[in-house]
């Protein structure tokens, strides 16, 4: 999910610094940082003294393929290159072009507000950190090529493209007198009664700056009315107000004509300063430190404390500005002094300083050729339209769902008949994000106000959904459900839902479990698993966790889930541990996991011994991959992928041959510290024969095959794509797909396979023409 760019908060920090209030655990892990030396890249504890250290960063990519770790930072900039170059791939149509553009942009944005702020602080703290220096300076050397290659590919060939097919955005020294005229008009009606022009004097000190506001910096010459000689002023855009405005056709001179916020303002900023010479003016954008402190140890009610932090989220120290690349250098080192910032925290931009807001482009326009054609989800083969036999259908076998490939209309279709079912006496559900317009919360809701027992374990520290989710535990509290918090200390990220139904003189329960969110939008964008069951002792160990994360004692013994902290982790390195044995052994042994992320170095030393042993390790990681995969010694057996296409692989599945038996598990968790140390995660076990062979299938098995939207990573931990862009050529040539657009340019041909098989098995016919849906954001 995109997050508000600009529902952020006051600055002026030469004059008054931010008071951000980080807890007592979060600074006793900086400051053990810098007494060590180490990089604490990630929001987590110190790693065990015998870990591994961290690859020191240097100006290349991750420094020698003798360091056992890829510095996360940089990964993460890497990752981001590679959804950049979706966007600069001409096979995909231009508005997605844009809108990978956009998504490169809104990552960027959480990257610096949280990964380098952290790295700031360990930068600038009492004891210098010559890692995290290092590792500041390579970051800022990484995300500045990569700015500079956005806005290249914006200037050369995404808005030449766009413009030859009638989407021009009208820029203010292109502007015909009609263009002019239009944009006069809405200046004066819409725009200039909204701005409040400040100039820089000893009684007007820099104002308050929005957290990644859009900005502009005056240069002024002359006197005004009471005979102050003024050279600089701050104008703040208004909030409230598109960044993007439609421009009539008659006025446009082409189908679809926009114009652009910033060049309203500007082309009439001599309005707001009469008798001055404006003698330029430039945009600027500044990003701050948003990630939230709450002191575990010392709060007493989570709502309540996370309600003041999230204004104080908005007060964070700055740590990059966006400027014009036309800005004087007077005007920069002013901007610098005033948020406390050094030189290379500067990033000048050759255009619009937020990025983000042309995903308006993509709303406005209604040009669905140049677009990816909508793809419409299969509804499950394995599930009668009837919701009289849901609950049937469960209790005869499990039933395997695959987002967005299949309908997430069956999980909130579980919700809804459970609210409605009269058999049914009690729901218990985790949500973590789930949005503000949310079918599955008004089913709970709607089930508590038929006097159903409704339990909701709600995350309210899921990072940029705090509000959005303070409001639905406001909601469902006022029903009389029972909404809890989880457990201090512990994020809730696991994803389950229970229904407890009367059937004769039993209580039985039906599950939900899942790898992605309750999120009925982000479900038709992210490859997710989930798995619908009533299998006893599956079901158990679900009423266990959810006792766990109400109630209080000591936790008792699960038999089919794994459940972090306690024994998720375990069970990962068990099960790596008995493949390493049947290795030594001379029996085969495999291992392959799908992740979002593997960063924990318990896990990576875990593998690479099991490689020494001879295990054949195949990773498919989408995004920040500390591994070093073929290393002689030490990792020579192990492969790593990166799979960026059109749906977010988002889905989490661990696999282990374990002599013949195939072990697969789900799971909500990457293999990070916080994930296994530090949130409460669940991993659950496919036992149905039939399920286990199609999550083989269609997680793994198919991004293991030639596939051109694959990079495999290399021990210099540089990324390459598998095959050349005329492979899929080649094979729409042979006729093996349906049409040539189908998944052209973004997804492999085993997944357009995928889609076909679903579209023939599971749907209508008419769905072999359909293409798969819009690209998701790439960070979870």
């Amino acid at each position: 999910m995109i997050v508000n760019d600009e529902e952020a908060a006051p600055a002026g920090d030469a004059h008054r610094k931010a008071s951000v209030r980080a807890k007592p655990a979060k600074r006793a892990r900086l400051a053990a940082a810098s007494r060590s030396g180490k990089s604490v890249a990630e929001d987590r504890p110190e790693a065990p003294a015998d870990d591994p250290p961290e690859a020191p960063a240097d100006e290349h990519w991750h420094g020698s393929a003798s360091d056992p770790f890829v510095n996360r930072e940089l990964a993460l900039l890497a990752f981001n290159e590679r959804v950049l170059a979706q966007a600069e791939d001409p096979r995909v149509p231009p508005l997605e072009r844009l809108r990978y553009l956009t998504i490169v942009s809104n990552n960027l944005d959480e990257f610096f507000e949280i990964r380098v702020a952290e790295l700031k602080q360990l930068a600038e703290g009492h004891q210098e950190n010559a890692d995290a220096i290092r590792v500041l300076k390579a970051v800022r050397k990484r995300a500045g090529a990569l700015v500079r290659r956005q806005y290249a590919l914006l200037n050369r060939e995404l808005l030449p493209a766009l413009q030859a097919e009638g989407v021009v955005i009208h820029l203010s020294e292109h502007w015909t007198p009609a263009l002019r005229q239009w944009a006069e008009q809405f200046f004066h009606s819409e725009v200039e009664p909204l701005l409040t022009p400040i100039a820089l004097d000893p009684v007007h000190p820099f104002p308050r700056v929005l957290n990644k506001s859009l900005n502009f910096v005056v240069d002024l010459d002359g006197r005004d009315a009471f005979g102050r000689d003024v050279h600089i002023a701050i104008v703040q855009a208004p909030r409230s107000l598109p960044r993007v405005l439609s421009v009539p056709p008659e006025v446009s001179g082409q189908p679809h004509g926009l114009m652009l916020l910033t060049s309203v303002v500007q082309g009439f900023m001599h309005v707001l300063f009469p008798g001055l010479e404006v003698v330029s003016s430039h945009q600027f954008r500044v990003t701050r430190n948003s990630d939230l402190y709450v002191d575990d140890e010392e709060v007493t009610d989570l709502k309540a404390a996370l309600r003041d932090e999230l204004v104080q989220r908005h007060f964070g120290d700055a740590v990059r500005i966006e400027v014009s690349s036309s800005c004087p250098e007077v005007l920069c080192k002013r901007l610098r002094r005033e948020f406390s910032l050094e030189e290379d925290d500067v990033y000048p931009v050759d255009g619009p300083v937020n990025l983000v807001r042309l995903q308006q482009v993509i709303d406005l326009v209604d040009r669905p050729d140049l677009k990816f054609a909508g793809f419409v989800p299969a509804w499950p083969s394995a599930l009668s339209a009837s919701r009289n036999e849901l609950f049937d259908r469960i209790r005869a076998a499990d039933i395997l769902l695959h987002h967005p490939y299949e309908s997430f209309e069956p999980v909130q279709r579980f919700l809804s008949s459970a609210a409605s079912d009269p058999a049914v006496v009690a729901i218990k559900q985790t949500v973590y994000r789930t949005g503000a317009d949310s079918g599955v919360m008004e089913s709970l809701i709607e089930a508590a106000r038929r006097g159903k027992e409704v339990t909701v374990v709600l995350e309210l520290m899921a990072r940029f959904d705090e509000e959005t989710n303070m409001q639905w535990a406001s909601r469902l509290e006022s029903v009389g459900a029972l909404v809890v918090y989880g457990v201090v200390g512990h994020k809730t990220h696991a994803k389950m839902a229970m229904v407890v139904r009367r059937e004769g003189k039993r209580l039985v329960r039906y599950v939900h479990l899942g790898t992605g969110n309750y999120h009925p939008r982000t479900a038709r964008i992210y490859e997710d698993f989930g798995l619908l069951t009533a299998h006893p002792g599956m079901c158990a160990d679900v009423h266990e966790v959810f006792r766990r994360l109400t109630g209080l004692g000591q936790a008792g013994q699960l038999k089919h889930l794994a459940q972090a902290p306690f024994t998720l982790m375990p069970m990962v390195l068990e099960a790596i541990e008995r493949e390493a044995q049947h290795a030594r052994a001379g029996r085969k042994a495999l291992i392959r996991a799908k992740l979002n992320a593997l960063i924990d170095p318990q896990v990576i030393e875990a593998l690479y011994d099991a490689n020494r042993s001879g295990v054949k390790i195949d990773l498919i990681v989408r995004g920040v991959c500390a591994l070093r995969p073929g290393v002689k010694g030490f990792s020579e057996n192990i492969t790593v992928r990166s799979v960026i296409g059109r749906f977010l692989e988002h889905s989490r599945v661990y696999y282990f041959l374990n002599d013949g038996a195939h072990d697969i598990w789900l799971s909500s968790a990457d293999w990070m510290q916080r994930n296994l140390r530090r949130r409460v995660e669940v991993a659950f076990p496919i036992l149905d024969p039939a399920v286990k062979k199609r999550v083989m299938e269609e997680s793994l098995r198919v991004h293991l095959e030639d596939n051109p939207t694959a990079w495999t990573m290399n021990a210099r931990a540089e990324y390459t794509q598998e095959l050349p862009v005329t492979h899929l050529a080649e094979v729409a040539a042979r006729g093996e797909l349906e049409a040539r657009g189908l998944i052209l340019g973004s997804q492999s041909s085993s997944q357009q396979a995928l889609l076909l098989g679903f579209s023939a098995n599971r749907a209508k016919p008419a769905l072999l023409k359909a293409r798969a849906g819009v690209p998701a954001r790439q960070l979870s």
